[in-house]
């Protein structure tokens, strides 16, 4: 051979390496898909709810494949059919040949590919009704008929949106169907448009026509579907047909049903004998018949029929609307007493309710929260939430209404010792609940703890402490030892200088085990921690619990509830229990007024939130659940077994939900009616208190929720409801309610703030085993006349602010850099009229400080009191004695306040004044009597006198209380 010949170069084959590193991807994919769907697996099988999650994936499953293959399986037949049926030796234009040459080499590819990536969408779309589905096929019938239709509640509830979502999918399938066909057919040479002609081939005819005649039967249907509509669709006077409706646009819509159908028809004949005239006409007239029956009509009815005579016109179906509406949200059994509300404070005016003065509350929730971080949270790495919680225990045979919360995890406070191991193997949980008393202080204004400390000691008696399932616990914890190992978790501090601690180990069955290396891989991919994987801490008997929150672990295991926003924590027979309530909810309910859910629940308290079911007509506290706060085990108890969403979910999910007779006298005693059902109630009572049509068509008297007077003047957040334990006109006995106030509806700028209403439900579940209390859920409205100008909390929070007594006291204690701040204003019935009661609180600008509650303001009428302690307040309010003692009785107005604890220390104890001090308080005293007796005469010179003699008082008081160094320094 000669020299410069070579050898040929073997092209390289890329599409194997490329095929190979698709398929790699896809299967890593598909690893890590597999990683979280056996993950869950796990979760919920240690839960004891697997067969909620493998349910909804088997339905979710079957869906996807019915849509998938209803999609993909009519699109393909479409196009098979216009391609097989084309005309072999139709003449073609130039440019339909040029298409034909581009799209040939992918016909069968797009013959397949568009049915299937269609068929895939459609699939996902179907998947997602997999809860429409499943409680279509388990419906139950609610019992009552709606008013236009005579059908029960269920049809539209259950049956309607079902069978109008799949008219809806059909038609989507049938209408992508004709424009594949036609697409198809004209690629084809089926149809060809010649001038001003258009040439359609027998075959393509039959077919178009078959599929159009199909998509305007579904048409037909789809309005016949929506006639029943209207009794849930909205208007700008009620939810429901009205007059218009009945009298016009259900007649039209069933007339034009009744026309496509004939449409439809007449393109049915056109597949036989090939005229397009007729069905051509038919759609036309559809469609004018759609605007003059569908639209013009109903507005001619509206505008010279019912709008000049609506009021009488409208009034069978806004009694219809009042009646449903009241029915839905389970206010139509509420009890409505006329108040006459004194307003005049008499002397021993509370005598008959001293049991409800007793229990009014005077720790803010919202306000003490600093008080027990500074006084029990004792190391940095834990914290207390910033809104507390209320509750209410049996301590020596009476109830105490209790501000609670417990001592959860704060890692961020480990600083530099925030490592893995520490984060996820040594602090792993919290400790204890703190509860104080509600309605007591002590002498220096702090909280007065029925249980506190750590180890945990008080009143609520022995209970499991540990919080490994809380609000704030840490995303993931690795517990568990073999038996004999040396603990490693974190159990408490135990104090002193030596700073020991205490360590544990975790007993319970609280999470996924990480007993083999597969699962421990599986684990350190989902938390993308190779730590978990690696670490010798991670042993045979290891779990690993994550999904800690309680509301979370509650949504998860029912998906088909929607949760109150506030959970609460209570001691249960021995252990730390998360109390969580379930509402299921419809917005097809017939004639119901439909409300906004995330607007009615926010308020001062509860912000604004997004919910995945906002606009809702129909709502009960279904299930009430408990998370228990050691091994986070979940019980679902069927609170409401006679609602009908329930029910139907209790045959999609059966034995996940006990019935409310397995709940115990215990946690009875502590379950509350829920604030979110309560705040829709009185949404809805704001207009619905009225019943009568007429005056409702008129709103002449309209009510709403007064804004929180202690959030600002120009605020628009609503004051909150409050639990107190109290005596309604109509109760026996005092009992754990919930309240709120309504004042006039605002009228254009105008807002009269005078109370018009005051709603309470009892809100005890009593304390029987299996149970519940025959009062709980019992509404009562009382309802205050007209001419009766009792002032609403704006008034008198205004009347509080602008007393000229108050602000001397105020800025008094505004003295020293203390900021002032005023607790939540509650409303009581009491002495025959509505008293007002406000906690004021001091704190010091310092960074450990504290609120400690210094004052209570008090109105009743047009007369307020401002004093130490409520007791003596009601006193001076009341003529010089109320009748009844308040919870703060006993506290010493006079006494001198101690000292804060150090952080971990103990509250030192309070240290009597000298004679010398308190001789400078008593003359403290008189000046301030003085200076204020001269503002109210106006004696400027003697005002001025008594305040700089109090100024020169208060400076010796300083020099006498200052620390022995600060003395001798100077």
């Amino acid at each position: 051979m000669s020299a410069q010949t070579q050898e040929p170069r073997i092209p390289r084959r890329r599409a194997p390496i490329a095929i190979t590193i698709g398929v790699v991807a896809l299967l890593i994919i598909a690893f890590f898909v597999f990683v979280g769907l056996y993950a869950d697996v796990l979760w919920f099988d240690q839960l004891g709810f697997l067969n909620v999650l493998t349910t909804e994936w088997i339905a979710r499953l079957v869906l996807f494949l019915i849509g998938f293959l209803a999609m993909a399986v009519p699109v393909w037949a479409s196009i098979q059919i216009a391609y097989r049926t084309r005309p072999v030796y139709a003449k073609l234009n130039s440019q339909l040949d040029r298409y034909q040459e581009v799209f040939e080499p992918l016909r069968r590819l797009a013959m397949y590919g568009i049915p299937v990536v269609l068929g895939i969408f459609a699939g996902v779309s179907a998947s997602s009704r997999w809860e429409l589905t499943l409680t279509w096929l388990n419906r139950t019938p609610f019992g009552t008929n709606d008013e236009q239709f005579n059908f029960d509640v269920g049809f539209f509830v259950f049956e309607l949106p079902f069978y109008r979502s799949i008219v809806g999918f059909a038609s989507a399938v049938v209408l992508l169907s004709l424009l594949l066909v036609i697409a198809t057919n004209y690629l084809y040479g089926s149809i060809r448009v010649s001038g001003r002609e258009v040439v359609i081939s027998k075959s393509a005819r039959i077919q178009i026509a078959v599929t159009a005649g199909l998509y305007l039967l579904l048409q037909g249907i789809s309005i016949w579907f929506d006639q029943y509509a209207t009794v849930t669709e909205n208007s700008t006077l009620m939810t429901g047909a009205g007059y218009t409706d009945v009298n016009a646009v259900i007649p039209g819509r069933q007339i034009l049903a009744a026309i496509a159908v004939g449409v439809a028809i007449l393109f049915l004949i056109t597949a036989l004998i090939g005229r397009w005239r007729l069905p051509l006409v038919g759609t036309a007239l559809l469609i004018v018949s759609s605007l003059i029956i569908g639209s013009l009509y109903p507005w001619i009815i509206q505008r010279f029929q019912v709008d000049p005579s609506a009021r009488s016109l409208e009034a069978p179906y806004i009694e219809r609307s009042i009646d449903a509406t009241r029915a839905a949200y389970g206010v139509d059994d509420i009890e409505t007493i006329p108040f006459e509300a004194k307003t005049d404070a008499e002397p021993g005016a509370l005598r008959e309710d001293a049991e409800t003065t007793a229990n009014i509350r005077l720790m803010d929730p919202l306000v003490i929260s600093p008080a027990f971080q500074q006084l029990e949270q004792f190391r940095q790495y834990y914290q207390f939430p910033d809104a507390l919680d209320v509750d209410r225990y049996e301590i020596d045979g009476a109830t105490q209404d209790t501000v609670v919360a417990v001592r959860d995890l704060q890692l961020a406070g480990l600083g530099d010792a925030e490592t893995w191991f520490n984060s996820h193997i040594v602090y792993t949980h919290g400790y204890g609940l703190v509860a104080a008393a509600g309605n007591q202080r002590s002498v220096d204004g702090q909280p007065v703890f029925l249980q506190s400390g750590i180890p945990s000691t008080g009143s609520l008696g022995e209970f499991e402490p540990r919080v490994y399932f809380g609000e704030d616990s840490p995303a993931y914890s690795i517990v568990g030892a073999p038996e004999g190992a040396d603990p490693v978790e974190l159990d408490y501090p135990a104090g002193g200088e030596s700073e020991q601690q205490t360590q544990t180990t975790f007993e319970g069955d609280g999470g996924p085990k990480l007993d083999n290396v597969f699962t421990k891989l599986v684990y350190a991919l989902k938390f993308q921690s190779e730590q978990i994987f690696l670490s010798d801490a991670v042993n045979d008997d290891s779990q690993i619990l994550y999904d800690r929150d309680p509301i979370e672990r509650v949504k998860k295991v029912a998906p088909y509830l929607t949760l109150d926003s506030d959970t609460y924590p209570s001691v249960v027979d021995g252990r730390i229990v998360w109390i969580v309530d379930g509402y299921t909810l419809t917005d097809q309910y017939p004639y119901s007024n439909k409300v906004s859910m995330s607007e009615a629940i926010a308020d001062s308290e509860t912000l604004p939130q997004s919910l995945p079911f906002d606009e809702v007509n129909y709502i009960r506290n279904s299930v009430k659940a408990t998370v228990d706060a050691y091994d986070g085990s979940v019980k679902l108890y069927a609170w409401d077994d006679e609602d009908p969403i329930l029910q139907t979910w209790q045959k999609i999910f059966p034995a996940t939900i006990e019935p409310m007779t397995e709940m115990s006298g215990d946690l009875l005693s502590h379950v509350r009616y829920p604030a979110d059902l309560f705040k829709m109630q009185r949404a809805v009572l704001g207009r619905y208190h009225v019943t009568d049509p007429g005056s409702f068509y008129s709103r002449e008297d309209a009510w709403t929720t007064p804004k929180d007077p202690t959030a600002g003047a120009n605020t628009t957040l609503l004051q909150p409801p409050y639990y107190l334990t109290m005596q309604m006109p109509g109760q026996d006995a005092p009992s754990y309610s919930l309240y709120s106030t309504f004042i006039p509806e605002a009228r254009g700028d105008q807002s009269r703030n005078v109370l018009r209403g005051y709603l309470a439900v009892d809100a005890d579940a009593g304390a029987t085993d299996g149970e519940k209390a025959e009062g709980y859920g019992k509404l009562r409205l009382l309802t205050l006349p007209e001419d009766d100008n009792v002032p609403g909390p704006g008034q008198v929070q205004a009347k509080f602010n602008s007393d000229p007594t108050v602000s001397q006291s105020l800025n008094l204690l505004k003295q020293g850099q203390s900021d002032v701040i005023n607790g939540n204003l509650l409303t009581v019935p009491v002495g025959g009229g509505l008293l007002y009661v406000q906690p004021v609180y001091v704190k010091s600008t310092g960074n450990t400080s504290y609120p400690v509650l210094q004052k209570v303001l008090v109105a009743f009428g047009d007369q307020i009191a401002f004093q130490d302690t409520l007791d003596l307040a009601l006193d001076v309010l009341f003529g010089g004695d109320s009748g009844a003692e308040a919870g703060d009785n006993e506290v010493d107005p006079g006494a001198e306040p101690t000292p804060p604890p150090a952080e971990g220390g103990e509250p030192t104890t309070p240290i009597a004044p000298s004679d010398e001090v308190q001789a400078l308080l008593n003359e403290a005293k008189v000046a301030l009597q003085n200076k204020q007796a001269a503002l109210a005469e106006g004696d400027w010179a003697a005002y001025g006198a008594a305040d700089a003699q109090l100024a020169e008082i208060i400076a010796q008081l300083i020099q006498l209380t200052a620390p022995a160094s600060e003395q001798a320094g100077q």
